[in-house]
C-alpha cells in the first residue's frame, strides 16, 4: 500500500534518539511559532492530531504551521517542508479533554512524498492489536523523564507493548477505582501504581509494524503539561491512547476515499522477545486531563 512505509528506517531501531528518516509522518505542529504538539501525516493533505492542541490555544487555522521531514527543534533540517493549515476540525466530543480527543488539520497545500516525508496507515475498524503486540511511541518530548530535550532537541522514540483492553481496565480499575477506559481507547506500556516515566507530546502517534509497513493504532491524548491530581488523574497517568480505528468514520467524513485504512486481514500479531521488550523506565507513557477531569 502506499502508507506506512519509511524507506530510510534502520531494519534495528535502538535509543532513544530516531534516526534522520526513521518516522517519515511524524509532524510537528506550531501555533505562533511556538512548537505545541506532535501530529501523523495521513495523505497529502491531512495531518492526525489530537483534539486537546487546540484547548486553551486557539482554533485560528492560520496561527498554526505544519512541519514535516523535521529532525531536530534546532538548528537545520534539510529535507523539511512547511506548510499552513487550511482547516482544523475537532471532534465533536461531550466529555471534553480525555474522550474522543482526536482532530484533524488539512494542510494549505499538498505535500509531495520523499523518503523523509511519507504517510502512516491507520488501523481498520476491524483491526485488532494483541497482547504484548510491540509499538513505537515518537514525538519531541522526552521520553526517558519528566525533563526538557537537550541540545538539538532530537525526534525521540520509546517503544512500548500493547495491552490488551480488557487487561488494561482490570489493572487500572483494580489500582485506581477508576472503570473509565472504553474501547475508543488503546492501552500501551505498564499500569503499576506510583510510577514515573516517559513522556509523549499529545497527538504524537503510537505505531506498531508489520513485517515493512507501519500502522498507527493510537494518538498520545494529553501530556504532562496538565496538572495531575486525585484518583482520576493517578489513573491517566498510564499509557491509555486514543484508539484510531474507532474513529473511521469521522475520518473517511472529513478525508473522503483517499483515507489510508488497512485491510482487517493486516492485523499486527507480533510479539516482542524478552530480550527486546522495553524496559520498565521507557515503558509508560504518563497522560493527564485538565483540572476538570481530575476532581476526586
Amino acid at each position: 500500500p502506499a502508507c506506512g512505509q519509511a524507506p530510510l528506517s534502520p531494519s534495528v531501531l535502538q535509543g532513544n534518539s530516531a534516526k534522520e528518516g526513521s518516522w517519515p509522518w511524524q509532524a510537528s505542529l506550531h501555533w505562533k511559532g511556538q512548537y505545541l504538539c506532535g501530529g501523523s501525516l495521513i495523505n497529502s493533505n491531512w495531518v492526525l492530531t489530537a483534539a486537546i492542541c487546540f484547548n486553551g490555544s486557539s482554533t485560528i487555522a492560520s496561527q498554526w504551521t505544519v512541519y514535516l521531514g523535521r529532525q531536530t527543534q534546532l538548528g537545520m533540517n534539510p529535507h523539511e517542508v512547511t506548510r499552513g493549515v487550511q482547516t482544523i476540525i475537532l471532534y465533536p466530543y461531550t466529555s471534553y479533554i480525555f474522550y474522543d480527543n482526536i482532530a484533524l488539520l488539512k494542510l494549505s497545500s499538498p505535500v509531495n512524498f520523499t523518503d523523509y516525508i511519507q504517510p502512516i496507515c491507520l488501523a481498520d475498524v476491524n483491526s485488532s492489536f494483541h497482547n504484548c503486540t510491540s509499538c513505537w511511541v515518537t514525538g519531541w518530548a522526552n521520553m526517558t523523564d519528566n525533563t526538557a530535550l537537550s541540545g538539538n532537541k532530537t525526534l525521540q522514540q520509546v517503544q512500548l507493548p500493547i495491552i490488551e483492553n480488557t487487561d488494561c481496565v482490570d489493572q487500572i480499575y483494580k489500582i485506581y477505582n477508576f472503570p473509565y477506559v472504553t474501547d475508543k481507547m488503546i492501552c500501551a506500556g505498564v499500569i503499576q501504581n506510583n510510577i514515573s516515566s516517559c513522556m509523549g507530546d499529545s497527538g504524537d502517534p503510537l505505531v506498531c509494524q508489520q513485517d515493512s509497513l507501519w500502522i498507527q493504532a493510537g494518538i498520545v491524548a494529553v501530556d504532562n503539561t496538565v496538572q495531575r491530581k486525585g484518583r482520576v488523574g493517578r489513573a491517566l497517568q498510564q499509557g491509555v491512547f486514543s484508539k484510531v480505528s474507532r474513529y473511521q468514520s469521522f475520518l473517511q467524513s472529513n478525508v473522503g476515499p483517499t483515507l489510508p485504512l488497512i485491510n482487517p486481514n493486516t492485523v499486527v500479531t507480533t510479539t516482542p522477545t524478552p530480550s527486546s521488550a522495553p524496559s520498565l523506565g521507557h515503558t509508560v507513557l504518563l497522560l493527564a486531563v485538565l483540572s476538570l477531569l481530575l476532581t476526586t
